[in-house]
């Protein structure tokens, strides 16, 4: 390799991995806001325990293109 880019090729790897990171940062708290509502709404009553496979089913039909953030 060309010693004159490899600076540059370190930098794009950098960020790549900087967003990598960024991503799944992002996705942990998606999955844990989504987990803290639901379990709110299961101890106030207001759903039940199989509200998980509902709220899959009712993503899958109503929003089949939804899939975190891909």
């Amino acid at each position: 390799m060309d010693n004159r880019f490899s600076y540059i090729i370190q930098i794009i790897k950098n960020s790549r991995a900087n967003a990598i990171r960024a991503v799944n940062s992002e996705l942990i708290n998606l999955y844990w806001n989504i987990g803290e509502y639901i379990s709110l709404k299961v101890e106030q009553s207001q759903w039940g325990k199989s509200v998980v496979k509902e709220l899959s089913d009712f993503i899958q039909s109503s929003e089949p293109e939804l899939k975190g953030f891909f």
